[in-house]
This record gives structure tokens, sequence and C-alpha cells, in this order.
């Protein structure tokens, strides 16, 4: 199919690679951006999938304290360098990923961190679901595979949507930014706390309090 200059465009931005790449990309995924990205990775063409394989050991420790300091998030990101470890940019993505895991509270950063067993369980919990909404047993299996996105994508922070831009995802912002900056930067791992955790209280919407702040 023929694609816009536009898409090229915005594919060639996210992405870092070639024009004619991302056009033959983009024909290729029927014009998905998306699907684009993730076909230039697998080639190896893409900004992000060139650096991947480089030692990134520099970087930040950054840390959010939501208002009133009922919750704490401390996050390593890494980067080749110590010069762009303390550059404005590479901050404030930084800040940007705290502030996402405050708000959406993922659990783990990438899906091939999830235990096995956790997985193994939530299907059956999909698989439970689906019977009992009397879909065909035969469905059933590929229903749950899809279901089981929504899994990854409340669960591991580089598939949350960014709080900031619901359009695209953490993992999309990263290869982003790894375009821009022209290193391989990686999320590392995190820790947040939330004040009474695991204590009886009410519910609060996180991520309505977190936004509502940044658009202050």
């Amino acid at each position: 199919m023929a694609v816009d200059a536009k898409s090229v465009k915005e594919l060639r931005e996210r992405t870092g690679a070639g024009m004619l790449d991302c056009k033959k990309a983009l024909e290729e995924a029927n014009g998905d951006i998306t699907k684009a990205a993730e076909l230039l990775r697998e080639k190896g063409l893409s900004a992000a999938a060139n650096k991947a394989g480089r030692i990134a050991t520099e970087g930040t420790v950054e840390s959010y304290i939501h208002a009133g300091g009922r919750i704490g998030v401390l996050v390593e990101i890494n980067c080749e360098t110590d010069f762009v470890g303390k550059t404005d940019s590479f901050r404030e993505f930084a800040r940007d990923i705290a502030m996402q895991i405050a708000a959406a509270s993922p659990q783990y950063v990438r899906r091939e961190e999830v235990p096995a067993e956790a997985v193994e369980k939530e299907k059956e919990i999909l698989k439970a679901q689906a019977l009992n909404e009397g879909k065909p047993e035969k469905i059933v299996e590929k229903m749950v595979e899809g279901r089981i996105s929504k899994f990854y994508e409340e669960y591991c922070l580089l598939e949350q949507p960014f709080v900031k831009d619901p359009d695209k995802t953490i993992s999309q912002l990263l290869n982003e930014k790894i375009s821009t900056i022209g290193e391989n930067i990686s999320i590392r791992r995190f820790v947040r706390y939330e004040l009474g955790e695991g204590l009886e209280k009410k519910v609060d919407n996180f991520v309505e309090e977190v936004m509502a702040q940044v658009n202050q």
C-alpha cells in the first residue's frame, strides 16, 4: 500500500532508521507504525536495535515523591556515557519514567521478568472467564492469548501506555529517546513504595493525582 510522508517521518523519528527502510517497513505493515517499528527492530535496522547490544553502565538513579509523601519511587536508568547521563534530556526522561511508575504501579520492567507460574495462573483465570462467558472451547485459547497482552500491559512497565501521552507505550518512548540521544539506554530496575501498602485503606486513583500535579 502507499504510505504518506508524515507516517514515514514519524517512524524515522521513532526508530532512527533510514527513510527508504521506513517506507518499506510501513508498506509491509500496511501503514501500521507500531508494527513497522517492530519489523525494523527485527531486521536490525532501527537505531534502538543497533545500539541494544552496547554496554550501558552509566546513567542515573532518579527519584519521584508524590505530593504529601504518599508514594516514593527510585528507578535506575542506564546509558553509555557519564556525559549523556548528566544531560537535561536524559534526566527529563528518567523523571518521566519515575512518574510513570508512581502513577501506574508496574510490577516488572519487561515481560521476560514475569515468573512463568504467574503467567500460567493468569491464563487459567482468563480461560475460566472465557468459558463462563459461554465462548466455544475451540476459540478460548486464542482469546486467552489475546487477553494475556492486557496482563502484560498492566504489570510490565515497557508495555504500559505513557501517562503523559497514552498513544505511545513506554517502550516506544524509550526507543525514541535512544534515537534522539544516540546511545543505548536501559531501564534496569525500580522500587515503588506506597504509604500504608498492605494495610486496609481506601482505593485512590494515583494516575489522576499524579497527572493533576504534572499539569499544575
